[in-house]
């Protein structure tokens, strides 16, 4: 299968290509060669079990038997001739199989041998118990280390050929021969064996390394195409697909994924067409109430003005529908600009103004100035690049939302830090609810879902954040530690 990322990514199949070192990759590679040198060594070490075994079998059975017959062919006479009995001994050592054995003999306290030491320490109390045991007519054999070097030991006691002097025939005489035969030579070559396998082992796991590699890139190539479309509908490109092919696991992996993948992007679609229309629907709607909102203002101010004459019921509900329809055109501006934000129509004309200036003529245009409810603490000369409208709103919102839900005296203050124009607005009343922190800015948000009219639109935190966003700064809000909420501005200066 393979991805077909819409645009190019070069990027990311650098990324795609960079090693990893314990990637999935080199763990792969790592157990297939974990399971070639496994193999190799267990290959190895059964060949040279069984090699080992054949030498030193053939080796061990065909002294054994050159040993018993040249035992058998001697003619053992009591008493015992140690001169005679050296001479047969030499001649049994010369005709060792497969290669020349040192014989010793013992009877009793007699000690003879081929050699010119009467005893040999390669023989085991063991082997000389075994030959020496009640009925043991056959003899028998052994393997010893000594000093490093490997011996075969052959006990085998001697019998009487015919009946001699009360002694019937194949009696024990009470003369047991020993043949010690050196094995170093079979040990060589099951050495020379155990080298080849060593050295043949470094090769074998250099030629599966080749393997390795073909089938890690097989298995990871699928994957690696994976990770890349997945990556790439992460990034928002959502008409990524992956071209699979053949009928394994991967391939139907990659099927699924192009199913998710077209669902997901139709319903994404869907969802985006829906909320493109609802802003539409929401901009065209404010605007076709503009102008007859327009004309309402205007009859109501009329009709404000001539309440005074009327009677009391009739003046309360001119004044409720003024009020009313006041409520009504601020609602629709603050649909339209928020609409604005929705669509990326919103633009920042920033000029260097004074930023203490700009708040004490907001404060002035909206009649903010009784000294017990507003108190100002303004930091002159803090020319700053705003835009004069949205950081006129921005401040309108806060005060406003402070002297609606808080209590004062509400607090403003400008001064810089930093890098940065802070404005706070802090207030004396009850503060915010831990649960309702969250949700300050968010669109028509209640902290009392029982409360169903309100004295704002609900948008005007919802704006203040774009505007403040659209400033590159930030907005938080947060409680006082003496009661009360603050609202904090940050605008890079």
């Amino acid at each position: 299968m393979r991805a077909h990322v819409p645009g190019g990514g070069r990027h990311a199949d650098a990324r795609r290509r960079r090693l990893r070192p314990f990637g999935l990759r080199t763990r792969l590679v790592l157990a297939f060669l974990l399971v070639a040198a496994v193999g190799c060594g267990t290959t190895a070490a059964l060949t040279y079990r069984a090699a080992r075994n054949a030498i030193l079998e053939q080796t061990q059975n065909t002294a054994v038997t050159a040993f018993r017959q040249q035992v058998e062919t001697l003619g053992t006479q009591l008493p015992i001739n140690p001169d005679g009995l050296r001479t047969a001994l030499q001649g049994i050592a010369k005709q060792g199989k497969p290669r020349p054995w040192r014989v010793y003999a013992e009877y009793g306290d007699l000690r003879v041998s081929s050699t010119d030491r009467p005893e040999s320490s390669v023989l085991t109390p063991e082997l000389r118990r075994r030959a020496t045991a009640i009925g043991a007519t056959h003899g028998s054999f052994q393997r010893v280390v000594k000093d490093g070097t490997p011996y075969l030991t052959i006990a085998v006691p001697a019998v009487f050929g015919d009946y001699y002097r009360g002694f019937p025939e194949g009696s024990p005489t009470g003369l047991v021969l020993y043949a010690v035969m050196d094995l170093g030579e079979e040990e060589a070559n099951v050495e020379a064996m155990v080298t080849a396998a060593r050295d043949g082992a470094l090769p074998a796991l250099l030629v599966a390394l080749v393997p390795a590699l073909i089938a890690s890139r097989s298995v990871l190539r699928p994957v690696r195409e994976l990770r890349v479309a997945a990556h790439s509908m992460g990034r928002g490109r959502l008409d990524t697909r992956i071209h699979a092919k053949g009928s394994d696991e991967l391939s139907d992996l990659a099927r699924t994924f192009n199913e998710s993948a077209a669902e997901l992007e139709r319903s994404v679609t869907e969802l985006r067409n829906a909320e493109a229309r609802a802003r539409r629907f929401a901009s065209d709607v404010s605007h076709e109430l503009r102008t007859p909102l327009a004309g309402m203002l205007a009859v109501t101010e009329v009709l404000d003005e001539d309440a005074g004459a009327l009677d009391s019921d009739t003046a309360r509900a001119v004044r409720l529908i003024s009020a009313e329809t006041g409520k009504l055109a601020v609602l629709v501006e603050d649909l339209m600009e928020i609409s604005r934000f929705d669509a990326r129509a919103a633009e920042l004309h920033t000029d260097e103004v004074d930023a203490a200036a700009s708040v004490r003529k907001t404060l002035q245009n909206r009649h903010w100035t009784d000294p017990e409810k507003i108190v100002t603490e303004l930091t002159d000369g803090l020319r700053v690049p705003l835009d004069p409208r949205r950081f006129d709103v921005v401040v309108a919102n806060l005060v406003g939302n402070a002297l609606r839900h808080g209590a004062p005296p509400v607090t403003v203050r400008v001064y810089a830090e930093g890098a940065w124009l802070v404005t706070e607005v802090a207030d004396r009343g009850p503060g915010i609810p831990a649960d309702v922190l969250p949700h300050v800015f968010d669109r028509f948000y209640k902290a009392d879902a029982a409360r169903t009219r309100s004295a704002g639109s609900g948008l005007g935190l919802a704006i203040t954040l774009e505007n403040v966003r659209l400033h590159g700064g930030t907005v938080v809000a947060a409680d006082r530690p003496d009661g009360g909420a603050v609202f904090t501005v940050r605008i890079p200066l």
